[in-house]
């Protein structure tokens, strides 16, 4: 029996939804190394939220965006934005800065679909298939293959693998916390509020151990601009759609398809051809992610 159109609508709007932030995401890695070659970490990411800042506040003031009603849902934003902001991209970008390649940060962060799913699964009543059980741990097995040519264990150091780990729990943590905690808060104000509180929390770090040296280039420009409305912008708010939509296991999985973004990105641009193992890794993640978001729940 053919679907309704309204079902057909909602779900071609939620798959691009679920592609644009996947796209998006994936190309971020490659534009946040591009940034860090003109600024340091905590430097960038002020640059960023600055920028931000200026782009949201006129939109929030121009479409009358409903700030958090009451105290504890202002708390709630603030505390969702600096696990997602601070602690996620803090933690991930300063792990570079430190010398871990982009292929280890890769694999440790990949791990936040298995710890959602945990997680979701413990104590959010999200009950996953056998199937989508596979699915989340072969998703993950993929992502190891896809960028096991870039790792280099040896490149590790305890500060670099604290930074990675606090990246993890910033973002797992963030996206659950906002699926429990900010399920009707304008995204717009938030976002806003967000980047504000983020940005306060940053330049410290930015002007104290940093000093706060900007090589400016239009790179780095560039980069900003594509991270602040590409990513902080359009694909969070994209992924916090997606997580009101569906289930939280299936929505995060999608993080497995981000490295091959990457991957195809240094192929056209740097001439970076990837070898069997990161295109069988490319196939067998793709299979991952499907047993998971195709699935039906039980």
């Amino acid at each position: 029996m053919p679907q309704p159109l309204e079902d057909r609508t909602r779900g071609w709007f939620e798959t691009t939804l679920a592609w644009y932030f996947v796209s998006v995401w994936g190309s971020g890695f490659l534009a946040t190394k591009i940034g860090l070659h003109y600024a340091a970490p905590f430097t960038f990411l002020t640059l960023r939220f600055i920028f931000g800042i200026a782009c949201l506040l006129p939109v929030v003031l121009w479409t009358r965006a409903p700030l958090p009603a009451t105290g504890r849902d202002w708390l709630h934003v603030i505390i969702a934005g600096l696990l997602m902001h601070a602690l996620h991209l803090g933690g991930s970008h300063y792990s570079q800065y430190l010398g871990i390649s982009a292929g280890i940060v890769a694999v440790l962060l990949s791990v936040q679909p298995v710890l959602t799913a945990l997680i979701a699964s413990r104590w959010m009543g999200e009950r996953l298939a056998p199937r989508q059980w596979a699915g989340v741990m072969l998703g993950f097995a993929g992502v190891v293959l896809i960028v096991w040519h870039k790792t280099a264990v040896s490149e590790i150091t305890a500060g670099g693998l604290v930074a990675v780990l606090v990246s993890l729990a910033g973002v797992t943590a963030g996206t659950l916390y906002t699926r429990a905690f900010c399920p009707r808060v304008d995204l717009r104000s938030a976002a806003l509020v967000q980047f504000a509180v983020t940005g306060a929390v940053l330049a410290p770090l930015a002007w104290g151990i940093e000093g706060f040296a900007v090589t400016w280039a239009w790179p780095l420009l560039a980069a900003i601009v594509f991270l602040v409305i590409g990513a902080s912008i359009l694909a969070v708010n994209a992924l916090h759609t997606l997580m009101r939509r569906g289930a939280a296991t299936r929505v995060t999985s999608l993080l497995y398809l981000t490295p091959i973004f990457a991957v195809v990105l240094e192929y056209l641009m740097f001439d970076i051809v990837p070898g069997n193992l990161s295109m069988a890794g490319i196939a067998v993640t793709c299979a991952g992610v499907a047993m998971v978001t195709t699935s039906r729940r039980h």
